[in-house]
């Protein structure tokens, strides 16, 4: 089952579906390429019963990284490359993004996975097909009327609070970048061109329903 199919199954769920938490920053523009190889690959997920659960996290916070940062030219050279090579047109941030609102906003909307997609979906076409730098409540309250989407109730133990929770527990997960793909406890990072990504996702589906959830080799 494809993310896309969540909403629509009317509560069911597939008792052989695997779900594949991916750690993710709206700021990484690795991350959105990730989102657009994956994308394609939603008939793929849908017949091998996998399912993706975006879990955004502040990979600011867990690298310890200066928000606001020039990003570096040799790190721009690297991702215009990758994406060059799995056919993802990117426009890349000058910077590094401050993104822990719409993170929070991503974590608040994930009881209505489909609409948590198309908050996703926005957002990383915002930023890296229309050039925006969505940072201040203003520009996150814009992204929400272009979607006519009234902005989620704040959690009660305050703003930013799930989304420490989550980064610290990926920090926990030995997550040192993203995207991150959790095959059980093993992280993999980084984003493969289709072939290989459904190699990996195979192998790893194929052993977990075996009862050997062992790496993949």
């Amino acid at each position: 089952m494809s993310e896309v199919d969540r909403e629509d199954y009317s509560g069911q769920r597939d008792p052989l579906c695997l779900c594949i938490p991916v750690h993710y920053d709206f700021a990484s523009s690795l991350c959105y390429v990730a989102h657009r190889v994956l994308g394609r690959m939603g008939e793929f997920l849908s017949e091998n019963s996998l399912e993706l659960s975006w879990t955004p996290i502040d990979l600011a916070a867990l690298m310890g990284w200066r928000r606001g940062a020039p990003t570096d030219s040799h790190l721009l050279e690297e991702v215009r490359g990758i994406a060059t090579a799995l056919g993802v047109p990117i426009r890349i941030p000058e910077y590094w993004l401050d993104s822990r609102a719409l993170a929070s906003v991503a974590i608040r909307l994930e009881e209505h996975p489909a609409r948590e997609a198309t908050w996703r979906e926005r957002v990383f076409s915002a930023i890296y097909e229309e050039g925006r730098r969505p940072e201040s409540s203003a520009d996150v309250e814009g992204l929400l009327h272009d979607l006519d989407v009234s902005s989620p109730q704040r959690e009660n133990d305050g703003e930013g609070q799930a989304l420490q929770r989550r980064t610290a527990r990926a920090r926990e997960q030995s997550v040192t970048g993203v995207p991150t793909f959790m095959l059980g406890e093993w992280p993999f990072g980084g984003i493969q061109d289709e072939s290989t990504m459904r190699s990996v996702l195979e192998r790893w589906a194929r052993r977990q329903r075996l009862g050997n959830p062992g790496l993949l080799s």
